[in-house]
């Protein structure tokens, strides 16, 4: 098996595409080895210096800490992906995991969950991250960002000029986007 890799616009985090499947269940971010019994996340978070892990459908996003090198973590990552599915498995997530029902949320805020998830997650994903809708209140959508576009230098730039620029072309009560 051949895991690639690619840069993401935030240098502490690197993309590995197994060419596999990552999640059956969506995004998910695990920052705490204890929040997972997944092998895989474990022991990748295991590793000193390792920060977080993103899992996405075809891929899989590691955020390091910024004192430590690629060169020090990428093989040893690479080398746990390999081994995983090596064993059989066939993807690292298939458990149905809670998610928010947008059952509950008006009109403007199922507006915005369309534009977040049709305009902008694809994008963000190409990067190694994603956004998911918190909550809307007083013109003001409130977004989490995770992954790759966590703690990015540029996540600030492409919040006001990309997100909240479209949101607000597409949901005119929008007028502000922040981030969690």
């Amino acid at each position: 098996m051949f895991v690639q890799t690619e840069n993401t616009p935030n240098p502490n985090s690197l993309k590995f595409l197994p060419g596999k499947i990552v999640s059956k269940v969506g995004p998910i971010e695990v920052l705490d080895i204890n929040d997972t019994k997944n092998e895989l996340v474990k022991n990748i978070l295991s590793i000193n210096g390792v920060r977080g892990i993103f899992l996405y459908e075809n891929f899989l996003s590691v955020n390091k800490r910024s004192e430590v090198e690629w060169s020090e973590l990428k093989h040893i990552i690479i080398s746990y992906i390999n081994d995983f599915y090596s064993k059989g498995n066939e993807h690292v997530l298939s458990d149905k995991l809670s998610k928010k029902s947008n059952e509950n949320f008006g009109e403007i805020e199922k507006k915005i969950i369309d534009v977040l998830e049709t305009k902008v997650r694809p994008a963000v994903a190409r990067d190694g991250g994603d956004i998911s809708f918190e909550k809307f209140e007083d013109g003001v959508v409130t977004v989490k960002l995770q992954g790759s576009c966590s703690g990015c230098p540029s996540s600030t730039l492409t919040l006001k000029r990309g997100v909240e620029n479209l949101l607000t072309h597409y949901v005119p009560e929008v007028r502000e986007v922040t981030s969690i």
